[in-house]
């Protein structure tokens, strides 16, 4: 094995098991993957993103269904998990030739950048080409620099990418700490920390790290008002406010209602659009159905108003799926199915299984919309689907939110789709 290998290096002891050895030779990577993600800590989305397959499909594998038969897909998993050649009936690969060490810290420092090692050609921007001065153009950089990382997002879970996202935050505030640079480029640094903050926390966030998302939400605010970005200092507290409507909901609508304020009606329409959905979800979960509505129409309004001008990238995944989808979601918390389940229904049509953690979360609010329109089987069969989505996803959301509706269906639990599903949610 070389030292560039992949983050979902297999362990040399785990391939000299004779259990493991059995399931590659009769190329039964369901178990491989299994044990992967039990002995090694390497998450479904981890090694779905390395071996070209979606998520759902190496959970389902993982669960006995289904088999690898494509000769080049077995190429492709043997040289993402490092499986010698000949344990899978290949010639030796090239990476065979020489061997590093694979013991529990490197793997653990291999798991931790993992999301970097999908962005391969990534400029290193923290060490300026000319002695300790910043140049006007790296401010700019970084800003693509963070966008691309972002796309990590779509695939993989805050436990996988908090580390990554993290690191780029800190080597942001080493560059303001440790070089000099103009006014201007100094606001543009601050500008680009406030949003990597942001990014790092909702990670952190996704993978259970609540005391750390909050201390990066507050230090994106902080930077984002010192660099005199009032559309990212809104954005720092939308992130406040829906962090906070686990504790407070009354406190996370003001806080919701002053992000929409901080940035303000010159705000770009993405933007605008984004911080007023986030109100109405913050409405919504605080019971307050007029203010919902109209929190979700002025979102829309938003919305109409772009004109093909770029949208900063931090809001450029809002659109008109996305705004449905929060309806859907809203109309779920405040308990009226008949206006929740068409858009959600409508809306998840639409929206790609690649993106796993997403859709299963979206799925989990149609089930409890299902669930108290009295429709119990449906609401079942969709939960079995947002289970088989978020398997192995490195996000604590699905299954927080997928544990409030199996809680619901166990009042059904003699009907055999429920039975089915509790099972399933058991496994």
């Amino acid at each position: 094995m070389t030292g560039h290998e992949p983050p979902t290096a297999l362990p040399r002891a785990l391939l000299e098991r004779a259990d493991v050895r059995a399931a590659l030779a009769a190329h039964d990577f369901g178990t491989v993957f299994h044990l992967a993600r039990a002995e090694a800590g390497i998450s479904y989305s981890m090694i779905a993103a390395e071996c070209g397959i979606k998520p759902e499909r190496v959970g389902a594998l993982a669960k006995a269904r289904g088999k690898v038969t494509s000769f080049e897909k077995v190429v492709r998993i043997a040289d993402a998990l490092r499986i010698p050649g000949h344990l899978v009936g290949l010639a030796r690969r090239p990476w065979e030739e020489t061997s590093v060490d694979t013991g529990p810290e490197r793997r653990e420092f291999l798991k931790a950048s993992a999301a970097a090692s999908l962005a391969v050609g990534l400029p290193d921007l923290t060490r300026p080409p000319a002695g300790n001065r910043v140049g006007s153009d790296v401010p700019e950089k970084l800003r693509q620099r963070t966008a691309r990382l972002r796309r990590l997002d779509d695939v993989l879970g805050g436990g996988d990418t908090y580390r990554t996202y993290l690191g780029e935050y800190q080597s942001t505030r080493g560059l303001l700490r440790g070089r000099s640079y103009t006014e201007a480029t100094g606001r543009g640094l601050l500008s680009v920390l406030a949003e990597q903050a942001q990014q790092a926390g909702w990670a952190a966030f996704d993978g259970g790290r609540h005391a750390e998302a909050h201390g990066l939400y507050e230090a994106s605010r902080k930077a984002a008002v010192e660099a005199g970005d009032a559309e990212l200092a809104g954005n720092a507290l939308a992130f406040l406010a829906y962090q906070g409507l686990r504790e407070d909901r009354q406190a996370a609508v003001q806080t919701a209602a002053r992000s929409c304020a901080t940035a303000g009606p010159h705000a770009a329409p993405g933007v605008r659009a984004l911080l007023h959905e986030r109100l109405a979800w913050a409405t919504a979960v605080a019971g307050q159905g007029d203010e919902t509505e109209r929190a979700l129409d002025a979102a829309r309004d938003a919305l109409a108003e772009a004109d093909g001008t770029p949208q900063p990238d931090w809001a450029a995944w809002v659109d008109e799926t996305e705004l449905q989808i929060m309806a859907g979601r809203c109309w779920t918390e405040l308990r009226r199915p008949l206006r929740a389940v068409p858009v959600l229904e409508a809306a998840l049509a639409r929206y790609d299984d690649s993106h796993a953690r997403d859709k299963a979360l979206y799925l989990s609010w149609l089930a409890d919309s299902y669930l108290t329109a009295g429709e119990v089987e449906a609401a079942a069969t969709v939960t079995g689907r947002a289970l088989d989505l978020c398997s192995g996803v490195a996000s604590v959301r699905p299954r927080e939110r997928l544990a409030t509706v199996l809680r619901r269906l166990r009042e059904h639990q003699a009907l055999p789709a429920v039975a089915t599903v509790l099972d399933q949610s058991r496994a």
